[in-house]
């Protein structure tokens, strides 16, 4: 049963906080936290709701607009929570509803809107409609909410298809019938406890469509979307016709990702929640393969934001650079939203690890590369981030500059991917390790009973304490570069950036009176000086008209 949160009203003063700001999305800087690794209130070595409760005035003071929220919902936790046995309830191993409502308020009385994570492309193999379907057996009405087919061979022993699970092997598992015969296969895209939703069925529609509203009605100020380009299959699911199917991600649309009738879902999605007030928004996470078709996801009756996946994967390449930002902002101004920028998330290598590292090795590494010279990249990008048009997100522990923890022992591994021998590489643990806060305890202030994820030796230097007040620090360069960001009229929403000419291996990109310039070259360059400089990366030297600007350094001028 799904715990029942306070009924208590909201202040009307967080509400007005919260809503001062018109289109305050299209400029956002929005701070994923991945719950079991941010911050544990109760010492049992899990991150949980009252941890990042307790820590949203440092949030706060970082200078983020949101906050989004890995899920927390009641889950197995076969893939962290990504399984949801119930959409309306709180993982006790997080807290409880209670706690859910509290976060809200506070997180609202302290101006940051909180965004939920929303999984509609699949459920926990233990959510209530699933176990009724493997119950009632064949021709049940509840297993037409699922993708329950016989399989083919002479006693239906292959799968029904040729599909590939994301986290390797067959995107099918055979069920024993209640009568304990072998009997029909389900579809499931990740991994086997997590069963995909048939979404022709009016059913699943009617179903989402209550989860939004029961979490608008909570107060959320947004969800993003868990595989937003899935949920629709191609008609009759045919069959793809070759194997080692994950290098064709990002390629090609595939018959069960990026099929064109997902928008009429978001369609019906968007005008729910355009019945709320207080600019409530979407936000995709579509794998697609281009930024063109990332933009059918943003039109201006379906969702808001879309990650940028392109950027992501981008090298630290001037070249590179300046061809994914041209074609992202292309790709977005005919349909009037904003574009996106994000370097680090939940699933990937944290980018001071990737930029590490030689190009080309995808954004799953398990190698510590140059740490210096992956802090100096990680700290320049991230101001040409928050320098480019639009909305940038920003990963827990990256304005520490943090790296991936690479060496973490085959047995501590919890990444479902780690263990099916196959498809993905199964390294995001590293990405996920409880971040630091002080330099000294069991967990460096993760919280008092360790951590779920060993944290390695060296953690509490790079902790908040040991970075607040830093000169030079990471967390500092943050704080400062968000202060900047919000109090420069130039910054923030847009859609275009003028290119200034610069040599090869430089972005220079100017925004009214504001200048950006990003050597990524392994060596200075001699610039002009293009005004009063607001902040840099690294030291740089001025002379009267002209700025020497080191390797790896983002500049950013003002003209005023």
């Amino acid at each position: 049963m799904s715990q029942q949160p306070s009924a208590a009203p909201a202040p009307t003063s967080a509400v007005a906080t919260v809503s001062e700001r018109h289109d305050w999305w299209r400029d956002a800087v929005i701070y994923q936290v991945y719950p079991r690794s941010f911050a544990d209130s109760n010492g049992d070595g899990m991150g949980d709701l009252e941890g990042v409760r307790t820590r949203l005035p440092y949030l706060r003071d970082l200078g983020v607009d949101a906050v989004w929220l890995s899920p927390f919902y009641a889950s197995p936790q076969a893939d962290a929570g990504y399984d949801v046995a119930d959409y309306r309830a709180v993982d006790p191993m997080f807290g409880t509803l209670l706690d859910a409502d509290a976060l809200i308020r506070d997180a609202h009385a302290l101006g940051l809107r909180i965004i939920v994570d929303l999984v509609p492309n699949h459920s926990s193999d233990q959510y209530e409609w699933f176990r009724r379907a493997l119950a009632e057996g064949p021709g049940s009405p509840s297993r037409d909410r699922y993708h329950f087919r016989p399989g083919k061979g002479k006693n239906g022993e292959l799968p029904p298809n040729d599909w590939e699970s994301i986290f390797g092997g067959p995107a099918w598992t055979r069920v024993t019938e209640p009568d304990g015969t072998p009997g029909e296969w389900y579809l499931h895209l990740f991994a086997p406890e997590q069963p995909d939703f048939n979404w022709e069925h009016p059913a699943v529609g009617d179903e989402f469509r209550s989860i939004l509203r029961f979490w608008l009605d909570m107060g959320v100020d947004g969800f993003r979307i868990d595989v937003a380009h899935g949920m629709v299959k191609a008609e009759g699911l045919p069959d793809l016709g070759s194997h080692e199917q994950l290098k064709l991600l990002g390629n090609d649309v595939m018959p069960f990702f990026d099929q064109d009738g997902v928008h009429a879902i978001y369609r019906q999605w968007r005008r729910i929640l355009d019945e709320y007030s207080g600019e409530r928004i979407f936000v995709a996470e579509a794998w697609t393969p281009t930024v063109e078709r990332t933009a059918n996801y943003v039109r201006p009756d379906e969702l808001h934001q879309a990650f940028n996946f392109q950027y992501l994967g981008t090298h630290w390449d001037a070249g590179e650079l300046r061809t994914v930002i041209d074609r992202t902002l292309d790709a977005m101004r005919p349909v009037g939203a904003p574009a996106t920028w994000v370097l680090s998330n939940h699933d990937v290598t944290r980018h001071a690890t990737r930029f590490a590292n030689p190009a080309g090795l995808g954004t799953q590494i398990r190698l510590a590369g140059d740490r210096e010279l992956g802090l100096r990249r990680a700290r320049a990008a991230t101001l040409l981030m928050l320098a480019l048009p639009g909305s940038a997100y920003v990963y827990q522990g990256e304005e520490l500059g943090l790296p991936d923890v690479v060496d973490l022992p085959d047995e501590v591994r919890q990444d479902p991917a780690y263990f099916r021998g196959a498809g993905q590489d199964g390294f995001r643990d590293g990405c996920r390790v409880p971040i630091p806060w002080t330099r000294e305890g069991s967990s460096y202030g993760f919280g008092d009973g360790g951590s779920w994820l060993p944290q390695p030796a060296g953690w509490g230097e790079l902790s908040v304490e040991a970075q607040t007040g830093e000169p030079g620090s990471t967390l500092e360069l943050y704080r400062e570069a968000l202060a900047v960001r919000r109090s420069t009229a130039d910054l923030g929403a847009g859609d275009a950036v003028e290119w200034l000419r610069a040599p090869e291996g430089v972005v220079a990109f100017r925004r009214g009176d504001f200048v950006c310039v990003a050597n990524t070259t392994g060596e200075s360059v001699a610039l002009p000086a293009y005004g009063r400089v607001l902040l840099a990366s690294g030291e740089i030297t001025e002379t009267a008209d002209e700025a020497k600007v080191p390797a790896d350094t983002t500049v950013w001028w003002t003209r005023v």
